[in-house]
């Protein structure tokens, strides 16, 4: 059995702090050399998009957002040893959106190593 930490996910935290920031892009600068990701959200009508890949599907990712417009809420975290989940809230002007969950894998120089995130307006989590 895992033991879970009572810290919440200090990375992924950062991390979506810098995602909601004037400055998003800073992001890349706490991604692994061997960095992977797919980010899964849904589109509605049971369709969903996905990016997937190394940094050039981060890069494509940070492109295509709405700067300014969503943020992320924290709605219950843990780390278990290198790994941390975060479950949280997309908000758009402050009103709930999205659903999200994201899972990363924290390296031993304190980079993001592996990202997955799946986000959906069906389920809310209140």
């Amino acid at each position: 059995m895992t033991e879970t930490s009572a810290t919440p996910a200090p990375f992924l935290a950062a991390w979506f702090e810098i995602l909601d920031s004037d400055e998003p892009n800073r992001i890349l600068d706490l991604i692994s050399d061997d960095f992977s990701l797919s980010i899964v959200f849904s589109t509605g009508d049971g369709n969903a998009t996905d990016f997937a890949g190394d940094r050039a599907a981060l890069v494509g990712y940070l492109e295509q957002r709405e700067r300014g417009t969503r943020t992320h809420h924290l709605l219950s975290a843990t780390t278990l040893g290198q790994d941390e989940l975060f479950l949280g809230e997309v908000r758009r002007s402050g009103v709930p959106e999205a659903s999200f969950v994201a899972a990363g894998r924290v390296d031993d120089k304190n980079r993001l190593q592996r990202l997955l995130i799946g986000r959906s307006s069906q389920i809310r989590f209140e």
